[in-house]
């Protein structure tokens, strides 16, 4: 008699694979989660992997859509970022894939989730905290802090082991050991020969991004045009683009070509544990850039300048541990949502060489720039003589410091 039904969030990869084989062999029945977040996939061999290895069923979901405009977007509005570089692309896509999860396991009549996320990982706290959630009474299984499987596997070597004993085929090898995440917000890389902080990233190891120094020579000029910080329109060479999905991979396929994206950092994970961590990123670098320019034009300065010392720091981190379903999330985005209501019009950018460069802006219905007050050869509506009484004002507390900087 099975021990119950088990919803796996499976990729197809070395891990969940390996896993779904050990859930059967500890005596569940697996049903099989998919979250199409855009990766590169064979989606019929995926399905035919799982249901040959013993799954009772596989589920794949395209949430593509749902991806970009809840997820991706909003951290477009945020300028979304993790200490300072990280632009959070395994983050965003956990509450999208844990959602689909549940929802799943609630369908299939499932008594247990299970995930391939490690104990010293970031995802495992985000699923899990998502899952409790959406369905507090759900029961997980984690295998990699099950001590009947962590003593069992050491790492990924025993799992290629473990693979080729049951005639799983894998594409990570001994040769490749890496661990990789797509969506497509990015390509995370990390683990085996990346562990050590100072090896240079083989070059065949970047999927999203071409090598910025054999990138083409000459640049793509392209138009992303935004309607409260969302964007609504991408202008290229060749084509038009509006929907949310196709002007997103737009973007990938050009930061492609063009090398833009790519991050090597070592980040602190909530965990408490440094990790080295490779990325490429090519639309939501793009988009970023775009975003902050359109909000130097559109945005006003006291404004903008709270949302960057709260809202900004904060929702990145509620993102990357794990917090999306949580009430300071909700309450944060609702400020966000409110600072964006005037960031409307539209950047020219020039992609090349690794970098995209901001080529110029424009709004139709943003007073708060003005070429006339601005301009250095119009005295129109600005008197030279109330900048010297600016200055004495700010002086005035600066003045009773002066011994401390006596020369």
């Amino acid at each position: 008699m099975a021990k119950g039904k088990v919803c796996l969030a499976y990729s197809g990869g070395l891990d969940t694979s390996c896993i779904l084989r050990w859930l059967l062999d500890e005596g569940y029945e697996v049903v099989c989660c998919l979250a199409n977040v855009g990766q590169e996939e064979d989606w019929d061999a995926v399905e035919k992997k799982a249901l040959k290895i013993g799954a009772q069923k596989m589920v794949i979901e395209d949430l593509q859509k749902e991806f970009v405009e809840e997820l991706c977007f909003r951290a477009v509005q945020c300028n979304a970022q993790y200490e300072g570089r990280y632009l959070l692309g395994t983050s965003l896509a956990r509450p999208v894939i844990t959602r689909c999860l549940i929802r799943t396991a609630q369908h299939e009549g499932c008594d247990y989730i299970s995930h391939g996320a490690t104990f010293k990982g970031n995802d495992g706290i985000r699923f899990e905290l998502a899952a409790y959630a959406l369905q507090p009474s759900i029961k997980i299984i984690a295998p990699w802090r099950e001590s009947s499987f962590f003593n069992k596997f050491q790492g990924r070597n025993d799992l290629l082991d473990y693979a080729a004993g049951k005639g799983i085929p894998v594409t990570s090898t001994k040769a490749k050991p890496w661990s990789m995440d797509e969506n497509l917000a990015h390509c995370s890389y990390e683990a085996g020969l990346l562990e050590q902080p100072d090896q240079t990233p083989p070059e065949d190891m970047w999927t999203m991004t071409n090598d910025p120094l054999t990138a083409p020579n000459e640049p793509t000029d392209i138009t992303i045009s935004f309607l409260q910080g969302i964007p609504i329109k991408l202008v290229t060479p060749q084509k038009t683009f509006t929907e949310s999905v196709q002007l997103f991979k737009e973007l990938n396929r050009i930061g492609k070509i063009h090398g833009i994206g790519r991050i090597d950092i070592v980040e602190n994970r909530f965990l408490g544990l440094k990790s080295r961590g490779c990325y490429d990123s090519p639309a939501m670098t793009i988009l970023r850039l775009a975003h902050l320019d359109i909000e130097g034009l559109t945005l006003d300065s006291q404004v903008r300048a709270l949302r960057d010392q709260f809202v900004t720091h904060n929702w990145s981190t509620c993102l990357y541990n794990g917090y999306y379903f949580a009430p300071e999330r909700l309450f944060l985005e609702n400020s966000l949502v409110f600072s964006q209501k005037t960031v409307n019009g539209e950047v020219r950018l020039r992609c090349c060489k690794g970098a995209a460069y901001v080529l110029g802006r424009s709004s139709t219905t943003s007073k708060l720039y003005s070429q006339e007050e601005a301009s250095m050869d119009s005295l129109e509506n600005f008197d030279p003589e109330d900048t010297t009484g600016f200055i004495k004002i700010q002086a005035i507390r600066l003045k009773k410091y002066s011994e401390e900087w006596a020369v």
